[in-house]
């Protein structure tokens, strides 16, 4: 049996509001998820909150989880982050690795350990969206696959598959 998270992106902001722009794209998108979610998760911040609210708003199936806050999809080093990418000049998990490989190895373990707690609160065969950060996202889903994924671009996500100890990431279709 497998449990499913679809991590998302924000769309676009400005520090940690969501700009008119981003507010229009998450409502489209939001149009456009067909899955049926056992459970809205945000980040906590208020950007990730912001997008999951514009796509909790077109779904048209209720959500018997509701929504919570994993905290564990933020990052507590967001500055170590931004210093990584300038260095890295690249938002690329691979370049970031080289640029700080204690930050990506710490933070995406503990990052995956948040995604865990998720996939872990859902019941068999059914499916969490999620919305978080980049490139946290990203190495929260190496840190639980061992898979790196590239750069998720605003409002673009990956679904997270689980089944029994083993976890792999597929491409959002």
């Amino acid at each position: 049996m497998a449990r499913y998270v679809e991590l998302r992106r924000h769309t676009d902001s400005d520090g940690d509001l969501l700009t008119e722009d981003g507010v229009r794209a998450a409502l489209e998108i939001g149009r456009g998820l067909t899955g049926a979610y056992a459970l809205l998760v945000s980040s906590g911040a208020q950007r990730a909150t912001q997008t999951l609210a514009c796509f909790a708003c077109a779904l048209t199936e209720a959500v018997s989880g509701g929504v919570i806050v994993e905290l564990g999809l933020r990052s507590e080093v967001e500055d170590r982050w931004r210093a990584a990418y300038e260095a890295a000049g690249s938002g690329e998990l691979s370049a970031l690795r080289r640029a700080d490989p204690e930050l990506v190895r710490e933070d995406s373990e503990r990052l995956a350990a948040g995604l865990r707690r998720i996939l872990d609160r859902l019941p068999d065969e059914r499916r969490a969206l999620a919305v978080g950060h980049s490139p946290t996202n990203e190495a929260a889903v190496f840190g639980l696959t061992g898979e790196l994924v590239a750069p998720i671009s605003k409002g673009a996500g990956v679904i997270v598959v689980a089944e029994a100890d083993r976890a792999r990431v597929e491409p959002l279709t």
